[in-house]
């Protein structure tokens, strides 16, 4: 189909469609944009620590501003801060002007990002935001910009080139404030020491939250469900229990059900293998004594781990003192669309 659409174009066109030429504008855009980042890695300074104490010390919110290209990098900051435990928001300079600049406060932080640090719609509303006591944080390319001046911190997000090949278009320069400003949301994230069960608790909502709030207690089966036997029961015992459950084992507990052994599908197949005379067999002979555990108040994701790292199916679950408790099966963990 490209073959076709290049014959149909004049040669000018149809030589800039080509594969190499393509490719080589993308790995050149990819380049530049990762010298940038790594650029913008070497040259972080005690400012940057500074801005992320001013944020922490603050009673209050973070509001994030900016326009054109550099107001969806300050849209998508805020998004990162608030889903990190960083309370943010964004708001758009020119309605700040008109009258959205009463939603700040004066314990807030305000973070400017202008990459010529000279926007008029930022730079109008600094005097309001001075006024308040807001903290200014700016994120611009120039450390004698006037927003930099202005700013109580000034973060430099400067690119040597823009992958434009006409050095115009917003594209490294964004790339690198983007960096920057998930650098800032992360360094946040490990000072306020928020752990995973604080970022499923603001990421309640599919399978992000589903994996993060899900614990072995909330998927496993409980009571009769359990195939479960005594140590002393018949191997006949055994298959019939495994046939009843259909969780593909059974679980075999002493007199205070305690965990013994496990006997598994995977167990029946290689004792086949073996031999096929089973009269008079118990249970104990042949189960696997050594089963993996895990705790109710674990993850589900950890039982899934498990099951993963040691290519089984199921996993019983059980007090500290071995007391059996449930059975968790990779079927258990789909339904509940942990896996």
């Amino acid at each position: 189909m490209s073959q076709n659409l290049s014959r149909n174009l004049p040669g000018r066109q149809a030589d800039a469609l080509a594969s190499e030429r393509l490719l080589a504008d993308a790995r050149r855009v990819l380049a530049i944009e990762s010298s940038a980042v790594a650029a913008l890695a070497d040259r972080l300074d005690e400012r940057f620590a500074n801005a992320v104490r001013l944020i922490l010390a603050s009673a209050g919110r973070v509001i994030v501003s900016g326009v054109g290209k550099s107001g969806h990098i300050a849209r998508k900051l805020a998004a990162t801060l608030a889903s990190t435990g960083t309370p943010a928001y964004f708001v758009h300079p020119a309605e700040a002007a008109h009258g959205d600049l009463g939603m700040v406060q004066p314990d807030d932080v305000f973070i400017a990002l202008s990459y010529s640090g000279s926007t008029d719609e930022l730079l109008n509303i600094v005097p309001m935001l001075k006024r308040l006591g807001v903290k200014i944080i700016a994120i611009t390319g120039r450390d004698e910009s006037p927003l930099a001046e202005h700013a109580d911190v000034h973060l430099n997000a400067a690119v040597a080139e823009e992958a434009c090949p006409h050095n115009l278009a917003p594209t490294a320069s964004t790339t690198a404030a983007l960096a920057l400003g998930d650098a800032l949301a992360v360094a946040l994230l490990g000072a306020r020491g928020f752990g995973p069960d604080d970022f499923a608790r603001s990421h309640p909502g599919g399978a992000l939250g589903r994996r993060l709030l899900t614990h072995v207690r909330d998927v496993m089966r409980t009571g009769d469900a359990i195939p479960r036997i005594g140590e002393t029961a018949s191997f006949t015992d055994a298959l019939l229990e495994i046939s009843r459950k259909g969780m593909g084992m059974v679980a075999i507990c002493d007199d205070s059900a305690r965990i013994a052994g496990i006997f598994t599908d995977g167990d029946l197949r290689r004792l086949l293998e073996r031999s096929g005379d089973f009269k008079g067999l118990s249970i104990a002979d042949v189960m696997h004594r050594s089963p993996r555990t895990i705790l109710p108040d674990a993850l589900a994701v950890e039982a899934a781990e498990i099951m993963d790292r040691f290519r089984i199916t199921q996993v019983l679950v059980c007090d500290v003192e071995g007391v059996l408790l449930g059975a968790l099966h990779t079927h258990d963990l789909m339904r509940a669309k942990v896996i």
